[in-house]
């Protein structure tokens, strides 16, 4: 009969064994025993971009809907004779992010002629298609007085839809040139900078109007003005 002989040594080592599993046991209780304790607080994630919050001025915070540019930045002042620009229909192009409705257009008129004689001038809105969508009775009488940014309203009001417009003026009669004269940009012929017609920022089309036609073909539109100093107008929608 064989017999077995337990040393000190080994019995020693059980013994430290069995502590050992008796102190992991513990150390991996169930989550549900354990007292709940406070962890770290997430926060926010800081802003990023590094800029310095500021925004170019927006239509809105002049009271405006809309705006062909910063009236700030319309500082040139455009003049043309009658013989120019009389019965020719001139077109700055604008394109609405948002629906609005659309009441008054806004002219930048920089000086007056006390001597003009006026007739059949008008604003008016065609669409990308060129279809009339909106015009003034004739303003003659408001291109007479006050030498500022005035709103002339449309005979009726609209709703325009997101897309491209062309606001356009028409002028009849007879004015001294560098009397009557309009706040523009001073971006001259680069304002057409890679764009054709129907697509033109500023342009003209046709000539011998005494009125706004329904439609126009705009992919008629012309230059020409443009190169004699008759520079793209300041308009704003209200």
């Amino acid at each position: 009969m064989r017999t077995r002989t337990i040393t000190a040594a080994t019995t020693g080592l059980v013994t430290a064994l069995a502590a050992v599993f008796a102190l992991s046991g513990c150390s991996t209780a169930p989550e549900k025993n354990r007292p709940a304790t406070a962890g770290p607080t997430a926060s926010a994630p800081a802003r990023q971009g590094g800029g310095s919050g500021f925004e170019g001025p927006r239509p809105q915070d002049q009271n405006l809907l809309a705006w062909t540019g910063d009236p700030n930045d319309a500082g040139h002042v455009t003049a043309q004779s009658s013989a120019g620009v009389g019965g020719r229909i001139t077109l700055v192009r604008i394109v609405l992010r948002e629906e609005l409705t659309w009441s008054n257009i806004w002219l930048g008129l920089a000086g007056l002629d006390p001597n003009a004689q006026l007739a059949n001038c008008y604003l008016g809105v065609y669409d990308a298609k060129g279809t009339l969508v909106g015009s003034t009775a004739d303003i003659s009488p408001q291109l007479m007085t006050d030498a500022i940014a005035k709103p002339l309203p449309l005979a009726k009001p609209f709703t325009a839809a997101p897309g491209t417009y062309f606001i356009a003026l028409l002028l009849n009669g007879n004015w001294a040139t560098n009397a009557l004269t309009l706040k523009s940009t001073g971006a001259g012929i680069s304002v057409n900078a890679g764009l054709t017609p129907p697509n033109l920022r500023y342009s003209s089309i046709l000539t011998g109007q005494s009125s706004l036609p329904a439609t126009v073909n705009l992919g008629e539109q012309s230059q020409a003005t443009i190169n004699t100093g008759w520079a793209s107008q300041w308009y704003a929608i209200s």
